[in-house]
């Protein structure tokens, strides 16, 4: 079977496409799955730079999340069985063998190329705007709104009742935060201060998600609203800002940091519920994954590549 391989720390284009060995058949407690479809992130990108906080040991297989298939149960699995549809940690490769404990059950007809697309960025954005408190009616301004934690911050904002506005650099990435039901959109290359001051009549963004982070972050405290709050999601800019107190104290706000890793490591129980509730607001049809790009297994250098090139909008699958 076919696996992407990062065999040397640098870019998308030294990733390496190998054929390996087929997992054995699974042990107690183990499920084998035929992976159907996989998501790509900038977390990806960065792991392969050796940049992002968790390093793995060279040579590692590509990717985390995906969706597919059981084709082999092990003895004493009870819960699962063949041919039913779940969520993996499994990335680019053509099967895994897990533990039932890291698989989710997808319930009959659940679109796999949705699943394997929504749980990082929505898992992100939903502990987001429980950490900001978000409230019905508050204004929330999305920075960086077309990448994929980006649209899904403004799909979980629309559906916790917030206004949005949603900042992006081009006329289709605008396009694509309005058809996610964003009620603003703002070019930001000419900068977003004053249309974000007009939008809320002087008042502000109550809450600002920032993934962007640099200049970015600079100019949303000159808009953050009375009592607002800034979540740091990452610096896709590749700075990370320097927030200045005295505007903190002046506006009586908050700057918030997060990471998915610290909530699964110190309140697992936390990060459970919020998946079971995301996986019913997508078998529901309440949140809705924007996919922009399917990239076949042995090119998944170029889904990478088109997530630094900023083409992507939303979302970009392995298939």
């Amino acid at each position: 079977m076919k696996a992407v391989f990062c065999e040397e720390l640098g870019t998308p284009q030294q990733l390496v496409v190998r054929d390996i060995d087929p997992p054995p058949a699974p042990g107690v407690g183990e499920i084998k799955v035929a992976l159907k479809a996989r998501g790509v992130a900038f977390t990806d990108i960065l792991m392969i730079k050796g940049e992002y906080q968790a390093k793995p040991e060279l040579p590692f297989i590509v990717g985390g999340e995906a969706s597919g298939v059981i084709t082999e149960i092990g003895p004493k699995v009870h819960d699962f069985s063949v041919g039913d549809s779940v969520l993996v940690s499994g990335g680019c490769v053509e099967e895994v063998v897990v533990k039932t404990t890291r698989a989710t059950l997808l319930p009959a007809g659940t679109d796999l190329e949705a699943a394997a697309a929504f749980r990082g960025n929505y898992a992100t954005a939903l502990y987001g705007m429980q950490r900001a408190n978000l409230q019905a009616g508050e204004t929330l301004l999305v920075h960086g709104a077309a990448g994929g934690v980006g649209l899904a911050a403004v799909d979980i904002g629309k559906l916790l009742g917030a206004r949005v506005i949603g900042t992006a650099s081009s006329e289709d990435k605008l396009t694509a935060i309005k058809e996610m039901g964003g009620d603003h959109g703002i070019d930001y290359r000419d900068g977003f201060r004053e249309q974000v001051k007009a939008l809320t009549n002087g008042k502000g963004a109550d809450v600002i998600y920032d993934p962007v982070g640099g200049d970015v972050f600079d100019e949303s405290m000159r808009c953050i609203a009375p009592f607002g709050r800034i979540l740091i999601v990452g610096f896709t800019s590749g700075r990370a800002a320097l927030a200045k107190t005295n505007h903190l104290l002046i506006k009586d706000a908050s700057v918030i940091g997060y990471t998915m890793g610290g909530l699964q490591r110190h309140d697992p129980e936390r990060a459970a519920k919020n998946g079971a509730i995301l996986l019913d607001w997508l078998v529901s049809g309440r949140i809705h994954p924007y996919i922009s790009h399917r990239i076949p297994l042995d090119k998944t250098a170029d889904a990478l590549q088109l997530i630094i090139d900023r083409k992507v909008i939303g979302k970009a699958i392995v298939v």
